[in-house]
Formats: structure tokens, C-alpha cells, sequence
């Protein structure tokens, strides 16, 4: 099964920052929790997906579905002159 990416560089970017931030903080105050906080954002930085993204539809990584088959227009068919 192959993930496709979902979250994209800028917002990869601010995940790892601000996870590696709480996991400073985590470490400073003891509290246990927020190492789990800063876990689940250095992963989703990491791998570039999200979870939560994925249910809510949204893409912030700017590539496009694929699709098995591009769909093709039926072409008139052209009718015999009398």
C-alpha cells in the first residue's frame, strides 16, 4: 500500500519546527504529554502525511489525484450527407 502525500513543504516545515519546540518544552518542564504532541508532528513533518488531513480532504502538498484512466469525450459521430 503506497501513502500519498498530503502535506506539503512549507507546512512539512512548521510541523518539524514546532515539534522539535514542544518536544524542548516537554523536556523543561517534565510533562510527559506533550513529548506525544510533539511526536505525532515530527512524524506527519517527516513522512508528509496526516491522518486528520487525509478524512477532511484536504492536500496542502499541491499534487494532483490520479486517476486509473483519464476520461476520454465520446466523439460525435459524424452522419452520411443524402
Amino acid at each position: 500500500m503506497c501513502i500519498k502525500p498530503n502535506v506539503g513543504t512549507t507546512d512539512r516545515i512548521l510541523r518539524i519546527v514546532a515539534g522539535l519546540a514542544i518536544a524542548g518544552a516537554a523536556y523543561y518542564y517534565k510533562i510527559w504529554w506533550l513529548y506525544l504532541i510533539a511526536l505525532g508532528l515530527l512524524a506527519t513533518g517527516t513522512i508528509a502525511y496526516c491522518l486528520l488531513y487525509a478524512l477532511l480532504g484536504i492536500n496542502t502538498c499541491g499534487c494532483k489525484k490520479e486517476e486509473s484512466k483519464p476520461k476520454r469525450k465520446a466523439k460525435p459521430k459524424k452522419r452520411k450527407k443524402r
